[in-house]
């Protein structure tokens, strides 16, 4: 039985909201902060996984709909950030780049969408690089520079220090994207 527009509405309406409260969640596990101002925290994960595992326009919507909310006003950025102000920060690129990316994630995904095993897991690990990486990066340095009033090039550099970290929540994306299919086989990554 297919299910009917409303419900695939709905469930749609559902899974964005869903991960809007995941990525809060991760806000709540500590951030590390560094000394030019943008802090490591598990967040970027989850806005991976929104456009890995959503499809790039329900990811968007995710991550938008997170970020209205901190916007808003609501401490939900790991260490209880919060408001307006956490936009011009040095780290206000990167947020600005996390609906984007995810996004970018979402539109791999899709093409990567008949993929099985461990061509998925390969697939949503470059997903999370791309989108979670290349797109979040690219915002986030040229926020950083603009903010922090540092050359592209030094921004870049200061930047460095998170891509270790990055691509290990890559992979864990990844291991979560094959873990979902295999789980829920009538996922549909292709949305």
């Amino acid at each position: 039985m297919n299910p009917t527009p409303s419900t695939t509405s709905s469930r749609s309406l559902a899974h964005v909201a869903l991960f809007a409260a995941l990525i809060a969640v991760m806000g709540l596990i500590p951030k590390i902060d560094l000394p030019f101002g943008v802090p490591i925290t598990l967040q970027t994960l989850g806005v991976m996984m929104a456009g890995c595992l959503l499809g790039a326009r329900r990811g968007f919507l995710a991550v938008g709909l997170f970020l209205l909310m901190v916007a808003l006003g609501l401490p939900l950025l790991a260490g209880g950030r919060g408001g307006l102000g956490v936009f011009v920060a040095p780290s206000a690129g990167f947020l600005i780049g996390w609906p984007f990316g995810a996004a970018v994630c979402g539109f791999v995904m899709r093409r990567l969408s008949h993929l099985r095993g461990r061509a998925l897991l390969a697939g949503a690990f470059v997903a999370a690089l791309v989108g979670g990486i290349g797109v979040v990066y690219a915002f986030g340095i040229a926020g950083l520079a603009l903010v922090a009033k540092l050359s592209v090039q030094q921004a870049a550099l200061a930047s460095a220090v998170f891509i270790p970290g990055d691509l290990v929540k890559c992979a864990i994306c990844a291991a979560v994207v094959q873990t979902v299919v295999r789980g829920l086989p009538h996922w549909r990554l292709a949305e």
